[in-house]
């Protein structure tokens, strides 16, 4: 029997106002795992006022001392840890991702939490003395009632790098996690509160992007929205968050750009190549779909990423065996479907993978990891995001032609350069338009590391220093002495 879930607002665990509920599926077979509360305008209005009462209050989270918050995420950390397996478990049942990839995500959650509780006693301000009779300070306080929108592909560890962040800045916080995957995003909660979080400072309600994700964006008691997604999503919360003036974090989408020089370390290059785009079913913001190979090496590249779809066994997540699980949607399946039968019509069709023969699968969302070659760089499938397991092989002739190329794109936000020359690595990785450059490597996101894109990547960062700073604002004290 599927699992009934429930909305946690305001220390306790509610259905949404109205009664309605949705179903949540298994990827990889289609069968309903269980049923959420479909929130709405008066659930998130609800939310809100808890979290607006709560900051505004200033006693019970904004005025708690820093030493204390941090301890408090420092022990959440403690309890992803002591869960992990409970917790990768149920992260892969959700996405259908392998199991060993929803314990790598879990045990970097457990840190997320660890990382922001020490950096709860370091947020510190400015002072400086004009002359004798004047000086003045600069203080960091929270920007108030934080609100945030997450993503299905990664939606334990997407949700926490917003929400540790936030509440060591002293936010209140309200999160939709994402329909397709709330699992998890209800799990937080309960370990918070474990942890000793104070009743109405963290909020969560499942629903969608139209009924309650919009409200978020539009309530006055909002004051900063953090949303990882689509750009079209992305440019909708801009215009709806202007009308308030809220502060505003996008991490959107991307075509990041792959480039294979000649003097790489070539199977390593070809193996990275290869992570960047088929890790996490291809559905990371961030994978290297367009793969741009010196024509020098190119047939070897072709053929060695044709072997490589080959060689990745698709199945469910929670098989150990798996090496790549389900799209998260029959919508996703179509939309990735779609965009190979235009590849087809563009480029040369140079290999698949096989799909799963298991018959409990048959229902699944399974999509066999795909290689084009010879695509052209204004071919449909290299200008728009996929998100899913499709590589895109363009040759280029040099470094001045590969950096063109690559920039020629509405997108900015990670690229990857494989060569054993430290000078032309940094040379291209500084004329790249990308928030994040990988040399012989691809996709590593270290929390330590600021995490957004440059153009229509999106605004602002997330994780490191810089993820903390968007949840303070500064205010100037002046001081006259005299």
């Amino acid at each position: 029997m599927a699992e009934a879930l429930q909305n946690y607002v305001d220390g306790k665990w509610v259905d949404a106002v109205d009664g309605e509920r949705f179903d949540v599926f298994n990827p990889a077979t289609g069968e309903v795992i269980a049923t959420a509360p479909h929130s709405k305008r008066e659930d998130v209005d609800a939310a809100v006022a808890a979290a607006r009462r709560v900051f505004d209050d200033g006693e019970w989270w904004p005025g708690t001392p820093s030493r204390e918050r941090g301890r408090i995420l420092l022990r959440a950390g403690e309890i992803v840890r002591r869960e992990l397996e409970r917790l990768a478990r149920m992260e892969s049942l959700d996405t259908g991702k392998p199991i060993e990839d929803g314990r790598e995500d879990v045990g970097e959650v457990a840190f997320m939490f660890e990382y922001y509780g020490g950096w709860a006693t370091k947020i510190d301000g400015d002072a400086q003395h004009l002359d004798a009779d004047r000086m003045f300070m600069v203080w960091k306080e929270p920007v108030g009632v934080a609100a945030g929108i997450t993503p299905w592909n990664y939606p334990m560890m997407m949700a926490t790098q917003k929400l540790a962040a936030g509440l060591a800045a002293g936010c209140t916080f309200v999160l939709k996690p994402p329909e397709q995957t709330p699992l998890t995003g209800l799990e937080l909660p309960k370990i918070l509160e474990e942890a000793g979080l104070p009743t109405g400072v963290f909020h969560v309600l499942t629903g969608f992007g139209e009924t309650a994700g919009a409200p978020l964006v539009e309530h006055p008691g909002v004051d900063k929205i953090c949303f990882t997604g689509s750009r079209e999503v992305g440019k909708i919360i801009m215009r709806s968050g202007a009308e308030t003036l809220k502060r505003v974090t996008l991490e959107l989408g991307g075509k990041s750009p792959n480039i294979v020089f000649a003097d790489s370390d070539l199977p390593s290059a070809f193996e990275g190549t290869g992570n960047g785009v088929f890790w996490n079913q291809g559905e990371i913001c961030s994978a290297g779909t367009r793969v741009f190979v010196d024509r020098s090496v190119y047939d070897d590249a072709v053929n060695a990423f044709v072997d490589r779809a080959k060689t990745i066994r698709l199945g469910d997540g929670l098989d150990e065996e798996t090496t790549m699980g389900p799209l998260i949607s029959l919508e996703q399946k179509d939309r990735v479907s779609r965009y190979i039968e235009i590849g087809t019509s563009e480029a040369k069709l140079a290999g698949q993978g096989s799909l799963p023969d298991d018959r409990r699968l048959a229902n699944g969302y399974f999509v066999a990891p795909t290689v084009f070659a010879d695509v052209d760089n204004s071919a449909t499938i290299a200008r728009e995001e996929i998100f899913g397991p499709v590589m895109s092989v363009i040759p280029f002739q040099d470094v001045d032609d590969v950096v063109r190329l690559a920039n020629d794109t509405e997108y900015g936000l990670a690229a990857a350069v494989w060569t054993t020359d430290i000078k032309k690595a940094l040379r291209t990785a500084q004329a790249l338009r990308a928030g994040i450059v990988w040399i012989n490597d691809s996709q590593p996101a270290p929390t330590e590391m600021p995490w957004g894109g440059y153009k229509q990547s999106g605004i602002g960062r997330e994780l490191g220093k810089e993820g903390l700073e968007d949840f303070l604002e500064k205010k100037s004290v002046y001081v006259n002495l005299a």
